[in-house]
């Protein structure tokens, strides 16, 4: 399986880093992209030194434990919007942008293409492959919700960051995995992530 991971700046660098931490133990690649303001808020957010798009990935590998690493992972340039992924004669599964800036979901909606992320994004639609966008914004506006509704008419998903609680979370952590899951499901990718719902109070 291969795979677009792309990490917009928004908050919610729990989520990428959960997430690519997930994907790090699923056999397959994927491509890495990181923008600079992505990296910024990693580094607010993880009070972290990170600089760039490697340290981003070495951290998310390695902050907690180190994991069994059968995932290859490649990192492409940010600006490079000539890079390899951004042609539709390469291919890729899925891609997900998490976390997903609301700069981003407005400029794929638009159809433009100024960066890389933006570029396989509208690849990715026009290829009609899944693509998953994980905003991590509060409240949302009109403008928000019109942008993440024409995105879902051209074929994308929309899931926010909104982790759930019936797994009786304990940790940080167990948010981050829980969405990282939920975007794995998505994927086609099995998981242990989180249980499944199973009630314990009969109606």
């Amino acid at each position: 399986m291969k795979f677009v991971i792309a990490l917009a700046g928004s908050s919610g660098s729990i989520y990428a880093a959960r997430f690519i931490r997930a994907m790090a133990q699923v056999p397959g690649e994927s491509y890495l992209i990181v923008s600079p303001p992505a990296i910024r808020v990693f580094r607010e957010e993880f009070s972290t030194n990170v600089s760039n798009p490697q340290d981003v990935l070495d951290f998310s590998l390695n902050h907690w434990n180190q994991v069994s690493l059968k995932h290859k992972f490649h990192v492409r340039p940010h600006g490079d919007i000539g890079a390899d992924i951004a042609s539709g004669s390469n291919h890729w599964k899925g891609m997900v942008v998490v976390p997903s800036s609301m700069k981003t979901i407005a400029a794929v909606r638009a159809g433009l293409a100024e960066n890389l992320i933006e570029r396989c994004a509208d690849v990715s639609l026009k290829e009609r492959r899944r693509l998953i966008f994980v905003p991590r914004e509060t409240p949302y506006n009109r403008i928000h919700l019109q942008n993440m509704l024409a995105l879902d008419e051209a074929g994308a998903i929309i899931l926010p960051a909104s982790p759930g609680f019936y797994q009786n979370p304990q940790s940080i952590e167990d948010l981050g995995d829980f969405i990282a899951g939920r975007i794995f499901n998505l994927l086609g990718v099995e998981h242990n992530l989180f249980p499944k719902w199973t009630p314990t109070v009969q109606s």
